[in-house]
């Protein structure tokens, strides 16, 4: 495995990725190319949590991908910081495909909770002006090929989760701060195919974040697949005793396989 830290530097910003790349050199001759799922752990934009990082990250190289972990910056860092660190890391992973047998077609972008929002920002603005001109980068360099959210924040509206959007705007209440990163709001047909799995009991986040990214893509012919669980709270990670919190809490047998099918999802991109 090539488990690097490498620096992903932005004018105002510096976060870390953290590869877990399958070594091809031990199957001689072998020139296979995998797909790469980049990790954005949630923590509301104020951390990353460890148990939606490595240990999702050894899920998806368990599939036989390739798969990272984005340490992007959280308060008192405002947007657009953390979307400009997860656009270079695309980059940088398109930059060096060729070196890790990466396939360019199956760059995917995870996010959980907040990092949900993150990786679904990319995916409604790796297109727009705004961004690029900050970045210096082409569209085709930044552009993910799919999304895995996994119970994310999307909506700055009536099902908001208030905390997340305070931190990502330093505190600012603007309305036009709010609808600009009201991520329903900016869906279009350009937006990648997206995997999509949320709980009915969530209280944190409530699942119409999701139904509504979910409707959105609908309307603009976008491909998704969109799982909704009846039991289990906010910020499960994989379900189980491996990503379980500190208390104990937060295994849910009942949600395990959403792993298992969005590795089904990926492959069939």
């Amino acid at each position: 495995m090539i488990h690097e830290k490498i620096g992903i530097q932005t004018d105002r910003s510096e976060a870390s990725m953290f590869t877990y790349m399958l070594d091809m050199g031990h199957r001689e001759g072998l020139k296979e190319k995998r797909p790469v799922v980049l990790i954005c752990p949630g923590g509301g934009y104020r951390y990353t949590s460890d148990r939606e990082a490595e240990p999702v990250a050894m899920q998806f190289n368990a599939m036989g991908f390739h798969s990272c972990v984005l340490r992007y910056s959280t308060e008192p860092a405002v947007f657009p910081t953390a979307l400009l660190e997860l656009s270079k890391a695309v980059s940088y992973l398109r930059e060096r495909a060729e070196e890790w047998h990466i396939d360019t077609n199956r760059i995917i972008v995870a996010g959980f909770s907040a990092g949900g929002h993150l990786a679904a920002s990319l995916g409604v603005f790796w297109d727009k002006s705004f961004l690029l001109e900050q970045l210096n980068l082409s569209a085709d360099q930044i552009k993910p090929n799919g999304l895995i959210l996994s119970y994310p924040v999307i909506t700055s509206g009536s099902f908001a989760h208030k905390g997340s959007f305070h931190l990502l705007l330093g505190g600012s209440s603007d309305p036009a701060l709010l609808a600009q990163v009201s991520l329903e709001k900016h869906v279009s047909a350009q937006t990648p195919p997206t995997f999509l799995w949320h709980t009915v009991e969530d209280k944190a986040v409530p699942v119409e974040n999701s139904m509504l990214f979910a409707n959105e893509l609908l309307k603009n012919k976008v491909p998704i697949e969109l799982h909704v669980y009846p039991k289990g709270g906010h910020g499960l990670s994989l379900g189980t005793e491996e990503t379980k919190a500190a208390d104990g809490e937060l295994v849910q047998p009942e949600v395990v396989n959403w792993i298992d099918m969005a590795g089904v999802w990926v492959r069939n991109l």
